[in-house]
């Protein structure tokens, strides 16, 4: 298994991550990831679900920051990410201690930047690579990890160079991967089957799935528009399909407004009609929710979701089917999947630089890896054989799409220059979607947006 694992992650990742992918979108989720979005906590406050008895007096304390509440959660992911930290502390009782602080994905990153802002930066902290992992490698806030990495074989322990080709800036690694996860398709079987409906290889068979889907009167896609990149995942795959080339874009030598944009535009709204009435309010919880509890039969999302649908509902393991984002006819590669890990950064002011280490070790441990794929349905990062029969099933879909894939790609809101374009281009396809814009005019306020801007410097013109 692993070295099918080595060998999947070298042949699609290596080249085409140099671009950067998450899933956080203030994020990804990032990667995002990507963890549940739960009832905000206080940011500054510790969540004490990893041993809440301090260490003793000598042992050296630490800080780790998260995008979820490790209490309340039941994303299986979180879960094992919690039970990690629980293993430190045990292991290492009266020498490290390390107390997590936790807040929701939505305001993840405003909480992060406000303490890194007021000099209290977590001494580790998860990021989604892309423009937001270079907000703290320009400013120095993260620290280079080489000279760790190359420390006791623990790079080597890692399934190819492939997966930190995310986390690389000028030469240099300045986070660790967790995990890799693709954005896929999710269909109920059982729905599928009823209504008529066959597993979509193209965009105008999944458009004639959702119409029997339709008549068959379940809602054929659940999505959120109100957590913006989950709906901005699904125009960058358009965009992708449709052969949009964001890097020209982004120097100017190509306007936002072209025929590839407006027909992403017009199929992003073309699939709307089948969304659920709720979509422009509902959380990305909310949506995933829709899809496990069954009201709805497709979504549209990474499979960091696996370990939230199956740890909030078990019996959707069983009907939940996986595709690969389909092709449009005459469009660009549709081998290209959108790919995106959960990482972790280490502070460049921290005290404790080799607890921190120690920690980050502990993520990419065996016992920490083989519960990413038998328990979260990820795929690990580091060279461990995992038993498949243990792993949800989702995965192996997963990993049929991966092995599929001519390419991968990131988020286009976490491939531009800055997370200010990337934020821009998710709430333009929000307004789009919502009927404030047609497409002509979406893609003309995002070029007008670019040339008053220039974020980052890169237009030519």
């Amino acid at each position: 298994m692993k070295k099918q694992i080595a060998m999947l992650l070298s042949a699609t990742m290596a080249a085409s991550l140099l671009a950067g992918c998450a899933v956080s979108t203030d994020t990804g989720s990032g990667s995002g990831s990507a963890a549940a979005e739960t009832e905000s906590t206080d940011a500054a406050a510790a969540d004490t679900s990893a041993d809440a008895t301090a260490a003793s007096g000598d042992a050296e304390e630490i800080t780790w920051m998260f995008w979820d509440d490790l209490e309340a959660t039941e994303d299986l992911i979180s879960l094992g990410y919690k039970e990690t930290i629980d293993r430190f502390n045990k292991d290492y009782e009266g020498v490290y201690h390390v107390t997590p602080i936790t807040t929701n994905l939505e305001e993840y990153y405003a909480k992060l930047n406000a303490l890194v802002a007021s000099g209290d930066t977590p001494d580790v902290f998860i990021v989604s690579p892309g423009p937001n992992l270079d907000v703290y490698v320009d400013p120095g806030v993260a620290a280079p990890l080489d000279d760790y990495l190359a420390q006791d074989g623990w790079k080597d322990s890692f399934s190819s160079d492939a997966v930190f080709a995310q986390q690389t800036y000028d030469g240099k690694i300045y986070a660790v991967p967790l995990n890799i996860a693709a954005a896929c398709v999710f269909y109920n079987t059982e729905m599928f089957e009823k209504a008529g409906a066959t597993v979509p290889t193209t965009w105008d068979e999944l458009i004639d799935d959702c119409e029997k889907l339709k008549a068959a009167g379940y809602t054929p896609v659940t999505i959120s528009a109100g957590t913006a990149w989950c709906l901005s995942m699904l125009a960058g795959y358009l965009c992708d399909r449709e052969g949009v080339d964001l890097a020209k874009v982004e120097s100017g030598e190509e306007s936002w407004v072209n025929d590839k944009t407006l027909a992403a535009g017009e199929k992003l709204l073309q699939l709307a009609q089948y969304f659920q009435p709720t979509a422009a309010g509902d959380t990305n919880d909310v949506a995933t929710a829709a899809f496990y509890n069954e009201e709805a039969a497709i979504l549209i999302q990474g499979s960091w979701a696996i370990a939230q649908m199956n740890g909030s509902n078990p019996a959707i393991e069983d009907k939940c089917g996986v595709f690969q984002f389909p092709a449009i006819e005459g469009g660009n590669d549709s081998g290209r999947v959108i790919a995106k890990s959960d990482s972790l950064a280490m502070s460049s002011t921290t005290k404790h630089p080799e607890a921190c280490i120690a920690l980050m070790k502990y993520f990419t441990d065996e016992t920490a890896q083989k519960y990413t794929a038998e328990v979260g349905g990820k795929i690990p990062v580091t060279n461990v054989d995992y038993d498949a029969d243990k792993a949800p099933k989702q995965l192996a879909y997963v990993m049929d799409v991966f092995s599929n894939a001519s390419a991968t790609f990131g988020f286009y809101n976490e491939s531009m220059a800055t997370t200010e374009a990337g934020s821009q281009f998710d709430d333009t396809m929000v307004s789009m979607y919502l009927g404030d814009y047609t497409p002509e005019q979406a893609f003309q306020s995002l070029e007008d947006w670019y040339n008053d801007n220039n974020p980052g410097g890169v237009r030519s013109k």
